[in-house]
C-alpha cells in the first residue's frame, strides 16, 4: 500500500472547512467510548457517542444522540465523549 505525501494527509481531516480532531476512544473498565459526530445539512454537527462492551457474539454497542447541535466537529466530539464518560461512570457506580 502506498502512503500519501505528508502535504496531502491533512486533506482527509477536513469537513466543511473545519479541521476535525482525532479524539481517541477512551476505555473505562469494560467500556470503550468513542465520539462519532455527524454533519447536519445546516452545516452544524450532531453529537453522538458509541459505548461498546464485550467481545464477539457477547458484544453490545449503545449509540446515543444528543438534541443540541454544534458549530464545529470538535465541539460535538468533545461534548459526546464527555457525555459518554459520564454515562459509564454513572453505570459503573451502581454496580
Amino acid at each position: 500500500m502506498k502512503s500519501l505525501p505528508a502535504t496531502h494527509a491533512h486533506d482527509f481531516l477536513m469537513i466543511q472547512n473545519h479541521t476535525i480532531s482525532l479524539l481517541s476512544p477512551v476505555t473505562i473498565g469494560k467500556y470503550r467510548i468513542a465520539a462519532c459526530p455527524r454533519p447536519l445539512g445546516s452545516g452544524r454537527f450532531e453529537a453522538r457517542v458509541s459505548i461498546a462492551s464485550g467481545r464477539g457474539s457477547a458484544s453490545t454497542d449503545r449509540v446515543m444522540r444528543f438534541s443540541d447541535d454544534f458549530s464545529t466537529y470538535d465541539a460535538a466530539a468533545h461534548y459526546a465523549l464527555s457525555q459518554g464518560i459520564n454515562w459509564v461512570c454513572d453505570a459503573t457506580r451502581t454496580q
